[in-house]
């Protein structure tokens, strides 16, 4: 018999959404609210954005903490995210190209560079 070898990803996937953007969730529970991305992980495709998917944690008292419960955001799949335009501030979609030998991420909706 041969064991199943579960293979290990050589590269994350390059995502669209970075650290910092201001993105719009397109599904889900939290449908329609805007955030600012607090932390991608590439591994998953997952991003965390403030004050979307937001769940209760339950921590236990130490010197520092008093404990309790409190509410902190989940991450939240990369596909149910889009990239809120800069110029129009709506949701657009996300390309890449070339300018002064460099690759940028542009809006596709009106065109414009991001960052």
């Amino acid at each position: 018999m041969s064991k199943k070898v579960q293979q290990q990803k050589r590269f994350a996937p390059k995502l669209k959404i970075k650290k910092g953007d201001k993105v719009v969730v397109i599904a889900g529970a939290d449908k329609g609210s805007e955030g600012e991305v607090l932390e991608v992980f590439p591994a998953k495709n997952r991003a965390i954005v403030e004050a979307v998917n937001i769940v209760k944690k339950h921590s236990k008292p130490t010197g520092d903490n008093p404990g309790g419960i409190n509410e902190i955001p989940a991450p939240i799949h990369i596909s149910n995210l889009k990239l809120v335009d800069p110029k129009t501030g709506e949701a657009t979609r996300v390309g890449r190209r070339t300018e002064d030998g460099k690759i940028v991420r542009y809006a596709k909706s009106s065109g414009d560079t991001i960052r």
